[in-house]
């Protein structure tokens, strides 16, 4: 079973998200509350999947995702942004620094695991 890591400031969206994942299959799941959080465990644990806001506290999604790859072990793994923003610029940024996929808020919890499956299977 993949191991997941979802990195958000909201408690809310984070439960959202644990959730829908809970439901589509995704029993094994780790919450950070910031990218500094996010990036502790990151490297105390290796995870398959990661999903990171943008707009954070501490660390920002962008700097998260930038220093996740130049981890070895998170080369390759696929991290997908769950954010408000939806400019072009924001997602060429997020693509510059490392982003697998790019999701949207308010997110659809189909959307988001057919997202999933589709970046693990690779």
């Amino acid at each position: 079973m993949p191991k997941i890591l979802i990195v958000d400031d909201s408690n809310m969206l984070r439960d959202m998200v644990k959730y829908a994942l809970n439901e589509g299959g995704y029993p094994d799941i780790v919450e950070g509350v910031d990218g500094v959080d996010g990036l502790a465990k990151a490297k105390a644990t290796q995870f398959d999947l990661i999903v990171s806001d943008i707009n954070m506290p501490n660390m920002n999604g962008f700097e998260l995702i930038s220093e996740l790859r130049k981890i070895p072990a998170y080369a390759k793994t696929p991290i997908l942004t769950l954010t408000t923003e939806k400019t072009d610029d924001m997602k060429a940024k997020g693509k510059e620094v490392g982003a697998t996929g790019w999701i949207v808020k308010p997110f659809v919890p189909e959307q988001l695991l057919k997202a999933v499956g589709i970046v693990l299977s690779r």
